[in-house]
């Protein structure tokens, strides 16, 4: 089967989807998508990890060291 290529807009409003949706399961919402539930579980997984990764981001703007 060959791979298809989602748009980071698709990706991004399956997250969204998923994590909006209460009792929401990977694959009752890829199934509604069209999509894997493992493709689905990975855009989540990687979504999760970009945020913590810019919340653990210094903000500009802060105090400066002397």
């Amino acid at each position: 089967m060959a791979m298809k290529d989602y748009s980071d807009e698709f990706k991004a409003d399956a997250v969204t989807l998923y994590e909006s949706t209460p009792g929401a399961t990977y694959k009752s919402i890829a199934t509604d998508l069209g999509v894997s539930r493992a493709t689905l579980r990975e855009w989540v997984l990687r979504d999760r990890e970009r945020r913590s990764c810019e919340a653990g981001r210094p903000t500009s703007g802060g105090g400066a060291v002397r």
